[in-house]
């Protein structure tokens, strides 16, 4: 594996690749064969990498049990999105500024925190930047860090299989929301407790939100955004409640549900054709630059989940954002060349059209 370094270090590009044949499911594939022990040394892990060797057992599926809280709680709470879009109208413009202004600082807390630097590695933070982007998920509230990790590195290191938590295999409604009103798969809890999540218990950051989410959860993803308005420039308090704190969260949750179903079902696969995922745009729109799937899935280790840089990925410029203001570095990317050499060996071909 060899490495490019630029001029201030900070970004880290992956260069040599060898191949070999795998298996996804059970559908034969050719894989580019990263060193992945010096890959590991750079990230400390790599439970994000696909397992080929992981065999669906044989037999009846077991019966789906339903969670009742869970279907209860999120019908009321899209209820309450589609009363809130009635509230639009007459809501001061302070006030949508302000639920889109959470909204983002929310989604970053997923895409940015627990998605990007805590799940792949894919580059580091200080500790100023690991606080921010822990409270900001606190208030996209989708499961603390620590839960989230370890469900999204299961996703990867099982993707569409028994074992994978919102499997796509399964259809649109499971893997966007149905996965979360049912008890989870048995494999998934197996595979999910045997994951090295040492980094992750490692950071004392992550681990004071696990110890105090709920308490963190209330205040920042429901008091301080239907607080504010309400409290700055007198928005009705049912307008402030509903808009910033139920709209903007319900929002927030399809835009990262959409990117296990939609951009697991929709699009093109340029780097693999023999994967589900693909590269969707407007998943990426939504998600703050987190629907290049295709690529993502192929590369989990870049830190922009994309080879475009900037473009439909708010994301990726924020993390270079705060690499320009010495709060992030080591960002991992992908070298240009190992990208094209994919696309060539296993892409579907329709990167040649642009």
């Amino acid at each position: 594996l060899s490495k490019e370094f630029s001029s201030t270090s900070s970004t880290t590009a992956i260069g040599t690749v060898t191949s070999r044949v795998t298996r996804n499911g059970n559908v034969v594939v050719e894989k580019n064969l990263l060193n992945h022990e010096d890959l590991a040394g750079d990230r400390g892990m790599i439970d994000d990498l696909f397992d080929e060797t992981y065999q669906e057992k044989e037999g009846p599926k077991p019966p789906l049990r339903y969670v009742w809280r869970n279907i209860i709680l999120m019908s009321l709470l899209h209820l309450g999105a589609l009363f809130a879009l009635t509230l639009i109208p007459s809501a001061k413009i302070q006030t949508l500024a302000w639920a889109l202004l959470c909204f983002l600082v929310s989604a970053l807390g997923i895409t940015a925190g627990s998605h990007r630097l805590w799940s792949h590695r894919s580059y580091k933070a200080t500790l100023p930047l690991r606080i921010f982007l822990t409270i900001a998920n606190s208030m996209a509230f989708q499961n603390d860090i620590y839960e989230w990790v370890r469900d999204h590195r299961v996703h990867h290191k099982f993707s569409e299989t028994d074992a994978d938590p919102h499997n796509a295999m399964r259809g649109f409604f499971f893997s966007h929301i149905g996965w979360l009103l049912v008890r989870k798969h048995p494999d998934v809890i197996e595979k999910g407790q045997k994951l090295d999540l040492s980094d992750i218990k490692a950071d004392k950051v992550v681990m004071f939100q696990r110890r105090y989410y709920k308490p963190s959860v209330v205040l920042l993803c429901f008091t301080l955004p239907a607080v504010v308005p309400w409290y700055f420039w007198d928005e009705s308090i049912v307008t402030s409640f509903f808009i910033p704190a139920i709209l903007r969260y319900t929002i927030g949750l399809n835009a990262t549900w959409l990117v296990n179903s939609a951009a697991h079902m929709f699009g093109n696969r340029p780097y693999d054709q023999n994967i589900n995922p693909r590269e969707n745009p407007l998943v990426s729109l939504g998600a703050l630059g987190e629907g290049f799937h295709n690529y993502h899935h192929t590369f989990p280790y870049d830190y922009s989940t994309s080879e475009f840089g900037w473009r439909f990925n708010l994301t990726t410029a924020f993390i270079d954002l705060m690499c320009l203001l010495g709060l992030a570095s080591d960002r991992k990317k992908v070298s240009k060349e190992v990208i094209l050499a994919r696309k060539m060996r296993t892409g579907d071909g329709s990167h040649k059209s642009g």
